[in-house]
């Protein structure tokens, strides 16, 4: 037997000890780092993924918050290739991925490259009360007003704690009327009378309808005849802030239908009007301009650094209108002219064109929609009041309309080839008499309007996908507009479209899509009964003819 002399210590590392002490693995004295808490989340198990939440949400990094949207969303994402953790979104027929740890672009890969990380229900409620935690203690005034927006529902006691600690520093008043709404949320079922009154008093001032939906759920539940005289009066006055704001939206929404409808209509107005053809392939006009618009984006995509992409709808727009111009002046010199005065004819061989054109986009870029991103200083909307927001691509849209119909009200008053125009459609026979080259003017004319339909086709794609069929929705809105404004008015066709836009989008809630559009169409019909040249009708001895 030996002795204790003669025995020798034996090295035994840390998580050994632990191990032997029934303590488990000893615990790391380094701290953990956000690329390792966010490593945590791709365990398969749902109590791993909770203390990596718990881990990240503990580290305050503001990093975490668009991790934790995706994760409840089910757009936090591992590459199949290499395990790689990304945040994917919806791009067309791809998902556009993103990185967690500094939102660099990673590009597109098509879905199946792709798996998804699950989480449960009980996850998603950590999650977004996580968003809430971190959120509020951000510098961005943004982040807090989002992060008291999502625990407007979902308010635990320990974020009302922290909730009422950031409206106690609070500075903005916008952001801290949301944290007033969600801590007022919080305490509409406290025990106390007078806390539950003064929470209604502050919910009854929301247009929000998830507001109108706790009021509604508490008003089931309210025993207090006081309080409950109080949740009614806070719903009605609500609900009366709703339909008003409902009427607002409707209206604005017409507008940029209607704005979408002039971009698409003043082009044909002017074919119409000085050449007097009923061109069917006026709605691929429009589809070439957004198929421009992709193809430029994807060029931007592979040629040119990232930070360069928010440029690209700029390059768009001449592009799209040379591409359109020039087809437009193919299929005048080469159809068109050869049918002037023989109307059935024409409409049926640019039918025929538009059904070419769609055949050849479709073996070019495929059946398939294409997908052309918002630059980022399109992207978001304006918030014109609690539950009212307008997007920014469609006030961009309008505003763009309206540019492009005074350049071409320009172009009509101050050039040579505005007054050739003017006069050809006013007489075409005395006008040759002149000296005008009509037949010119013909062309230039078809490529003028053709271009405004590209420029019109790229407006299109920022609010739609991009399809071969996209031309077809359009055409028989864009000649509805026309007949109703005025062969070859601008007016007509500027007065013509925002009053169609905006009537549409007041019928549609009342009768429907479909229903609506034939409302329209025949009221327009009894409308030509009465008033055949439309609401502004074109002066001159051919229209008096």
């Amino acid at each position: 037997m030996a002795k204790p002399e003669d025995l020798q210590a034996i090295a035994v590392p840390e998580e050994a000890k632990a191990l032997l002490a029934g303590a488990g693995p000893a615990a790391s004295s380094e701290p953990v780092d956000f690329a390792t808490a966010l490593a945590g989340l791709k365990s398969d198990s749902f109590a791993d993924k909770g203390k990596a939440i718990d881990a990240l949400t503990a580290l305050g990094d503001v990093r975490a918050i668009p991790v934790f949207r995706a994760l409840a969303d089910g757009r936090l994402l591992l590459r199949k290739s290499d395990g790689l953790m990304v945040i994917g979104a919806p791009s067309g027929n791809e998902i556009a991925l993103t990185s967690p740890l500094d939102g660099s672009s990673l590009g597109a890969v098509s879905a199946g490259t792709l798996e998804p990380l699950f989480v449960n229900n009980n996850l998603r409620n950590v999650l977004r009360e996580a968003v809430g935690r971190l959120g509020l203690s951000s510098s961005d005034q943004a982040a807090r007003s989002m992060a008291a927006n999502a625990l407007l529902e979902n308010a635990t006691p320990e974020t009302v704690a922290l909730l009422r600690e950031a409206y106690g520093r609070e500075s903005v008043d916008g952001v801290k009327r949301v944290m007033a709404l969600s801590l007022a949320a919080a305490e509409i079922a406290h025990p106390d009378k007078v806390k539950r009154l003064d929470s209604i008093a502050v919910l009854g001032t929301a247009s929000d309808l998830r507001v109108r939906a706790l009021l509604q759920a508490r008003l089931n539940q309210e025993q207090d005849a006081d309080v409950k005289a109080a949740l009614v009066k806070a719903f009605d006055r609500m609900q009366t802030k709703i339909t008003l704001y409902s009427y607002v939206e409707n209206f604005i929404q017409g507008i940029s239908l209607g704005s979408v409808l002039l971009l698409a209509a003043v082009g044909l107005a002017i074919t119409f009007g000085v050449m007097g053809v009923i061109n069917m392939a006026h709605g691929e006009m429009i589809m070439l301009g957004a198929y421009s618009a992709y193809l430029t984006q994807e060029i931007f995509r592979a040629l040119l650094p990232p930070g360069w992409i928010g440029a690209y709808l700029i390059v768009a727009l001449p592009v799209a209108f040379l591409i359109a111009a020039a087809v437009g002046v193919a299929i005048e010199r080469g159809v068109i002219r050869f049918l002037y005065g023989r109307p059935l004819e024409t409409m049926l061989a640019t039918w025929g064109v538009s059904l070419c054109l769609q055949q050849a986009v479709r073996s070019i870029f495929g059946a398939t929609n294409k997908e052309v991103a918002n630059p980022s200083w399109m992207t978001g909307a304006i918030e014109v009041a609690g539950g009212l927001a307008v997007t920014w691509n469609r006030v961009y849209i309008i505003i763009f309309c309206f540019l492009v119909l005074g350049l071409i009200a320009l172009i009509l008053k101050r050039t040579a080839f505005g007054l050739h125009m003017r006069a050809v459609t006013q007489n075409r026979q005395m006008a040759a008499v002149m000296g005008i080259p009509t037949a010119r003017v013909d062309a230039m004319t078809f490529a003028l309007g053709s271009g405004i339909a590209g420029m019109a086709g790229v407006a299109l794609s920022q609010i739609g996908n991009v399809s071969p069929n996209l031309g077809t929705i359009y055409i028989v809105d864009s000649f509805l507009v026309v007949v109703f404004g005025g062969v070859g008015s601008l007016m007509g066709t500027l007065v013509g479209a925002l009053t169609l836009g905006v009537v549409n989008k007041i019928l549609e809630p009342v009768a429907g899509a479909v229903l609506g559009k034939v409302v329209v169409l025949v009221c327009i019909i009894l409308f030509i009964q009465k008033r055949p040249r439309g609401l502004f009708a074109a002066k001159g001895r051919s229209a008096d003819a």
